[in-house]
């Protein structure tokens, strides 16, 4: 290392006028150390990009529901079970915890109303989501067909169960860029209590180039650490900073002919200094009205809807910023009821549900659910038969990946559409399945973007989100 890359690179690391530890840390993994000149040097960056076609979706957020929700108990009744209650039935189910399974049956305990002028059925425990009806996809008949958490999220997010695959939000950015110069195009907000299982790897950008990992975005203020310079160092003492790196930036590409990337990074520095003001207003959710922040559920007297609904609003906020994808996760196995079912899936639901409806409600209000995909859903569902069978206190549900239910909304999605069923039972999806890869193209069609052509060459090979599974645009879905 000469002596010009070595103050230039200790300059970056020591540095504390006022980048920011969490903005730099971020920009860095935009950064990739200066290869040798090739012919061809491609540029990765996150500029605004058109689609191959015109989509009817420009943003998406996803409300990570982790664990598996019970379907049966929240969209998709099934009266049919009320008669076998508490009765043994036979079933070909596939138990992740063999040991504690039974084959009797649990009729739902919740009650189920219709809802909007499309009649959709909610439970009783999802009042404010139901009020979106008419604003809802919902898919009943969803499937990934691996019975694990790792898998099931691994297909969900990444389209294969293989470790190391991009996230959505790093396929969806890498494809389409950012409309936002000043803030990161895929964001994480995660949840206070505990990462989701796979941890970061539900953000990762895999073995693309690492700008279009998620950036993770704290539960708590300082929601992003050092963003803001001491004031002994701000104003025209981080100007004089930034513009003596930008100085040995400029230096360091004179000697370096066509390595184009080294302007991305040039780019990425600027972009670390632009985040300080534009994130600092993007997370201040003082800015909204007390009505707005009501209608999130941040001002509950019980408190827990709090969290959860200021991330929905944070969370609308970047999007109406230009960030490309959101993603807002539910702590570790949050849906997970192997036991107490009767007692934690209301809780659970109490946590996420007035805080996910306003976001498809102010959306909506604002103009923005047309270009916005909403997603709400899990990595699997739940059997209909009881797991611990030791009374209703004790009883739970294991996992389902056969047959369950997720909802979008927004983004040219069909409002007010039922789509799919599973059996009697809602033990596996038998009227218009989707698959997860059907899925996954349905959704970048709805991005402008063909699912076979969002390709990036690994290995000699050009691998995609479908990544050569018969992902089919499921046209029952679009509006």
């Amino acid at each position: 290392m000469n002596l010009h890359q070595h103050t230039r690179r200790h300059f970056l690391a020591g540095s504390s006028l006022g980048l920011g530890a969490t903005a730099l840390s971020w920009m860095l993994q935009r950064d990739a150390a200066a290869a040798p000149a090739k012919p061809e040097v491609r540029t990765f960056d996150t500029v605004p990009r058109s689609p191959t076609t015109q989509g009817k979706a420009k943003a998406m957020i996803s409300l990570w529901m982790q664990g598996g929700p019970s379907h049966i108990d929240l969209f998709d009744p099934k009266p049919e079970m009320a008669k076998w209650d508490g009765k043994l039935v036979e079933g070909d189910f596939k138990f992740d915890d063999v040991a504690k399974a039974s084959t009797r049956m649990l009729h739902s305990p919740w009650k189920f109303k219709k809802h909007g002028e499309s009649g959709m059925d909610f439970s009783e425990l999802v009042p404010h989501m139901a009020q979106s009806a008419d604003d809802i996809c919902m898919i009943r008949s969803m499937q990934t067909g691996v019975n694990n958490h790792g898998q099931s999220i691994r297909a969900l997010q990444m389209g294969r169960i293989d470790e190391g695959r991009p996230a959505l939000g790093a396929w969806l950015t890498y494809g389409l860029g950012c409309e936002a110069d000043n803030l990161p195009s895929f964001v994480a907000l995660i949840d206070p209590g505990q990462l989701p299982v796979m941890g970061v790897e539900n953000w990762q950008n895999g073995f693309l180039p690492s700008l279009y990992q998620g950036t993770v975005v704290r539960p708590t203020e300082p929601r992003i650490l050092d963003l803001t310079p001491p004031t002994r160092l701000a104003g025209a003492a981080q100007e004089r900073s930034l513009e003596l790196l930008n100085s040995l930036n400029r230096n360091h590409l004179k000697r370096h002919p066509g390595q184009t990337d080294l302007e991305a990074r040039i780019f990425s520095y600027a972009l670390a200094a632009k985040m300080q003001t534009a994130a600092t207003e993007a997370l201040d959710l003082s800015r909204e009205s007390k009505a707005t922040q009501e209608m999130y559920g941040m001002h509950d007297s019980n408190k827990t809807t709090a969290d959860f609904g200021a991330r929905c609003l944070i969370a609308r906020r970047l999007i109406e910023r230009g960030v490309r994808f959101v993603q807002v996760y539910t702590a570790n196995q949050l849906w997970d009821h192997h036991g107490s079912i009767i007692s934690l899936l209301p809780k659970a639901c109490l946590q996420v549900d007035k805080g996910s409806g306003a976001l498809v409600a102010d959306l909506k209000q604002r103009g923005l659910l047309d270009e916005t995909v909403v997603h709400w859903g899990g990595e699997m569902g739940r059997l209909p038969v009881i797991e611990h069978d030791e009374g209703l206190a004790k009883a739970g549900r294991d996992h389902n990946t056969y047959g369950f239910s997720m909802w979008v909304a927004g983004g040219g999605f069909k409002g007010g559409h039922i789509h799919g069923a599973t059996d009697e039972f809602g033990h596996k999806a038998v009227d218009n399945v989707v698959n997860h890869y059907d899925y996954h193209a349905t959704l970048l069609h709805q991005f402008g973007i063909d699912h076979t052509q969002l390709t990036f060459e690994r290995n000699a090979q050009q691998k995609s989100l479908t990544d050569g599974q018969p992902g089919r645009i499921v046209q029952e879905l679009l509006a």
